[in-house]
């Protein structure tokens, strides 16, 4: 399981659920999935989660730290 935030915003224009993974923003231009439910755009967004992480591995590529809530 990763641990990268998903900012999910339905998309009327779409009529699909859009997922932007925060984190991945400065190494990828459109860090985006979607899906025609809820569920679907998180499967498709954990899936392209790996898929980038392992890239960068191969690459040898940084990766990028996930953002961790600090709860007061």
């Amino acid at each position: 399981m990763n641990h990268y935030s998903m900012v999910i915003q339905w998309s009327e224009d779409d009529q699909l659920f859009l997922v932007t993974i925060p984190e991945f923003s400065e190494l990828v231009v459109m860090p985006c999935t979607h899906g025609k439910t809820r569920e679907e755009a998180i499967r498709n967004s954990e899936d392209v989660i790996e898929m980038y992480l392992e890239a960068w591995r191969v690459e040898g590529v940084a990766i990028p730290e996930p953002s961790m809530l600090q709860v007061a």
